[in-house]
């Protein structure tokens, strides 16, 4: 059984998420809500510290049609910083439905919610069985 912990990258927020394989069920944990890059990624060591995960999932944004856009190369981005940051396994999951799934929660902070969304995605439609 392997921890997971997914993240919904944003450039205000961050989304994150924690499950693992075995029980394959996603849980909202936190939003990280850091100003720097510099404040974000030591939220986001003392995360990987505590949870020790065997793996990384990052939300990867698309348009409907699968075009790339600029959140796209950011978050392909932050995917690379945390492998290489931190040697942690990155795997980038498709997000393109997951904000359709919350998106009658307008006005609220569901950030850590969007990345549960993923992970769960990760663990249907992904992780081997």
């Amino acid at each position: 059984m392997k921890t997971c912990l997914a993240f919904d990258f944003g450039l205000k927020r961050i989304g994150v998420a924690v499950g693992n394989t075995g029980i394959r069920q996603a849980q909202p944990l936190t939003i990280i809500e850091e100003a720097t890059n510099e404040g974000r990624f030591k939220v986001l060591a003392q995360l990987l510290a505590q949870w020790q995960p065997a793996l990384c999932i990052v939300g990867l944004p698309r348009h409907p049609d699968g075009a790339e856009h600029e959140m796209t190369i950011r978050c392909r981005r932050f995917a690379n910083q945390l492998h290489g940051r931190f040697g942690v396994e990155t795997v980038l999951v498709d997000e393109r439905y997951s904000s359709a799934i919350l998106s009658q929660r307008r006005g609220e902070r569901i950030d850590d919610q969007a990345a549960a969304v993923i992970l769960q995605q990760y663990f249907d439609d992904y992780a081997p069985s």
